[in-house]
């Protein structure tokens, strides 16, 4: 259970977030871990990375296994996180095959496991599902419109697929079940090389290189702070009836271009903006229609997105010097 402010009161768990050292996984770790609980993160870091949860290695209730869940686990857990997949078109397009068989089959592999135990899982699903669509904003009871064949749908169909393992483990009574359909999250510990929206703006403008338009950039987008997003599943794994889907997200909308200029902004970059076509089967809009969450959940994002991007940009420049790069200085402007 979660109290009034989503922390979670009653006894200690052992909890098994899988992408456990992947961007949201490795918050997720940290917020577990400040509630008082027992955390095994499980990643193969073909996105993750052991850096993201270096931080957390002092404790004696975190643990960090290299495995692949796509290959049978088992562990005495009370949660399963399921967050295991690549997320970012360049991340999961490169080895589609693989995309598809991390979420069809390591989600099987989670439920399996939850089911040995008697554990409850959460399902970390993707706005994604709702493909392009022709309803704005999408609601959970919107199918959404995806391509089958398409160069996206190795993720799109992959989450699809696991959704629905979720749901018939839950109506079989064999693993209690929840579904968070996320909407696009950022924040620091996102990878250089990601390949959003977010991330790549960042790391251009601190680099001095032309921000990359996709289209007119007026396709738009809503940003969720990484932060918030936890919170949401945090209080979604502990409802005591709300199995979901569920949308977590940010409803407040931009467009890609208003984005890309606000990075410009906060940096302080010199940087100018070029277009590029727009990739195949790329959504028009994408917005959360968040009545579920904040009626179910008590949901509500708290960090606007020029406060999230500044603290993002901040955690990219400090990356970047890291890996001997010198970020054009620039003048920052303030969050505030």
């Amino acid at each position: 259970m979660v109290d009034a402010n989503g922390r979670s009161v009653g006894r200690s768990m052992r909890i098994l977030v899988t992408g456990g050292a992947g961007f949201v996984g490795s918050h997720l770790c940290e917020r577990l871990l400040a509630d008082g609980h027992e955390v095994i993160a499980l990643d193969d870091f073909s996105t993750g990375s052991p850096a993201n949860v270096a931080h957390l290695m002092r404790s004696r209730r975190f643990w960090l296994v290299e495995r692949d869940v796509a290959q049978p686990f088992d562990y005495e857990i009370d949660r399963v996180y399921n967050l295991a997949s690549p997320a970012s078109p360049a991340r999961y397009q490169c080895d589609p095959v693989r995309t598809t068989i991390t979420n069809v089959v390591g989600t099987l592999n989670a439920l399996s496991c939850a089911e040995r135990h008697g554990a409850r899982l959460l399902q970390a699903s993707t706005s994604e599902v709702y493909g392009d669509p022709e309803v704005h904003p999408q609601p959970e009871g919107y199918l959404g419109r995806v391509n089958p064949i398409g160069v996206r749908a190795c993720y799109d169909e992959g989450k699809r697929c696991a959704e629905s393992l979720v749901m018939d483990f839950h109506r079989q009574g064999r693993a209690s079940g929840r579904i968070a359909r996320i909407f696009n999250t950022y924040g620091p510990r996102m990878a250089l090389d990601d390949g959003r929206a977010v991330s790549n703006f960042i790391v251009q403008a601190l680099r001095g290189e032309e921000l990359t338009v996709y289209g007119s950039g007026s396709q738009t987008r809503s940003f969720c702070y990484v932060d918030d997003l936890v919170e949401g599943c945090v209080r979604l794994m502990e409802h005591p009836v709300e199995v979901g889907p569920v949308n977590l997200g940010n409803p407040v909308e931009v467009t890609v271009l208003e984005l890309a200029q606000e990075i410009v902004r906060l940096t302080g970059s010199a940087s100018r903006i070029v277009y590029r076509p727009l990739p195949e089967d790329d959504p028009r809009q994408r917005r959360p229609a968040i009545e579920l969450a904040r009626r179910s959940l008590g949901f509500e994002p708290r960090v606007a997105l020029r406060q999230g991007l500044y603290a993002t940009i901040q955690s990219f420049r400090a990356a970047l010097l890291g890996a001997g790069e010198c970020p054009r200085r620039g003048e920052p402007a303030l969050a505030g």
